[in-house]
């Protein structure tokens, strides 16, 4: 009861009050008949919230041209607001920040000022990481949070009103289409899914409804369908309709999706970014004006980041790029082969030219990520004996970590009904292997070896 009252609460103070701008209000909770109140400008709230390190000139120096060398320096060789000469990010463990007297207290809420109030609304070492993400979206301003869910989750509910309407696409991630489909609606928000490449179908939603926002990602899980961003983009845009593309399977170094038109690009940290099996995380990049009316739901919310994760996070970016070249590079070769093998019946990689979206995926991709779907020859039983015999992959889910996963989309959600399991095309035989940074030869001789199985 007293998590209901206070989500539902929280949603429609935020959709009819605090995204007002401008507007002095009184919040009013009640949590079992106890009440309390406090005021506060939103303007002065926005002014408190500022991220102090906005400047593009200093996220993205000319003298690293490179997204391989954005990845190790940026947000830090330059801009790092620690004052130490220490080369790694250090963790500033603490809850609360103090200051000298009150005069600062009151400079700092004045804006004459600039410094940490609350690990609640950020950290020292959680800004470095969100400009090091900035600077390979090429994005003005990012919001780390715990975990991609986290990431949607407060995106949504800080951007679509109570009423609103949105658009996404039918394959996406289970968890993703959870929350459009079974918690949106109690909101009043309702839901239009189309095919990926539907883009008429998309036209013809955003012309005869008010539609807030269109959600989807590029490439989608796990049939890796691309949508064509720049075209989604146009079309959105001439009815004002805001356009968020989940890149997590991209990433921020295979897709530009804000240079593509792209209002908001979404990642989970947990997979590429992070890339070590080790942290959980989310990020949401795009226009200051947007991140920071997510950043003020979320800063209400939690959800908050841990500095322990996002030193994890800098860590495993100064060798994202490396990680990422082996990882498309492997995910590439194995489709080739794993297309050519008379045991496979069919592969989604956009990287082959059989792939329904290949000339958009090499229209706006540098690389085609390391998640490699297909089907194997034969029935359920089959399927697992091909992937019990496998030695080098783990059965697991998630992607993007330096160790290969293999996941059977079947057994991963045998408690739901095959019916419904079947409408979603998650066949028996479907297979999502996550191609990790192993040397390619073992990991071709050890697929080899399980198709031999069967």
């Amino acid at each position: 009861m007293f998590q209901v009252v206070l989500w539902l609460d929280i949603k429609n103070v935020f959709q009819s009050i605090l995204l007002t701008h401008s507007v002095p209000c009184m919040l009013t909770f009640i949590f079992f008949g106890l009440e309390s109140e406090f005021q506060f400008d939103q303007k002065e709230r926005k002014r408190e919230l500022a991220h102090p390190m906005g400047e593009m000139n200093n996220l993205k120096p000319s003298f690293l041209s490179s997204d391989g060398s954005l990845a190790v320096h940026a947000g830090e060789r330059l801009c790092r607001e620690i004052n130490t000469t220490s080369i790694t990010t250090p963790v500033v463990n603490t809850t609360t920040y103090f200051f000298k007297n009150t005069s600062d207290l009151v400079d700092f809420k004045e804006q004459r000022i600039v410094c940490h109030e609350y690990t609640r609304y950020g950290s020292p070492t959680t800004m470095v990481l969100e400009e090091k993400i900035s600077a390979l979206e090429g994005a003005e301003s990012t919001l780390v949070v715990a975990s991609g869910m986290c990431a949607i989750s407060v995106m949504l509910l800080a951007l679509v009103p109570t009423n609103g309407h949105i658009v996404t696409t039918k394959d996406c991630y289970k968890e993703t289409r959870m929350i459009m489909e079974n918690f949106l609606p109690k909101l009043g928000i309702t839901v239009t899914m189309i095919d990926s490449d539907d883009t008429a179908r998309l036209e013809a939603v955003v012309n005869d409804h008010n539609v807030s926002m269109f959600f989807t990602e590029s490439p989608t899980n796990p049939f890796l369908r691309c949508v064509d961003i720049k075209l989604v983009s146009e079309i959105c845009h001439k009815r004002g309709t805001l356009v968020c593309i989940d890149g997590t399977i991209a990433t921020p170094l295979n897709q530009k999706a804000l240079a593509l038109g792209a209002d908001l690009i979404l990642q989970s940290g947990t997979k590429y970014i992070g890339g070590h099996n080790d942290v959980l995380a989310g990020c949401i990049s795009g226009s200051t004006k947007l991140i920071s009316k997510i950043r003020i739901l979320h800063q209400l919310l939690g959800g908050t980041l841990n500095p322990n994760a996002a030193y994890l996070l800098i860590r495993s970016m100064k060798t994202m790029h490396l990680r990422v070249k082996q990882h498309n590079s492997n995910a590439l070769r194995m489709a080739q082969v794993l297309e050519a093998h008379p045991k496979v019946s069919r592969v989604y990689y956009p990287g082959l030219p059989s792939h329904p979206e290949h000339l958009i995926a090499k229209r706006q991709m540098t690389g085609f990520g390391g998640l490699v779907t297909f089907e194997v020859a034969g029935d359920l039983k089959k399927t697992i004996k091909f992937i019990d015999s496998l030695k080098i992959p783990y059965i697991a889910t998630s992607f993007g970590g330096c160790e290969s996963f293999v996941d059977q989309p079947a057994t991963r959600n045998w408690d739901v009904p095959r019916e419904e399991r079947l409408n979603y095309e998650l066949n028996d035989n479907l297979v999502r292997f996550s191609f990790g940074i192993e040397d390619f030869d073992d990991i071709k001789a050890d697929v080899l070896q399980a198709l031999d199985t069967i």
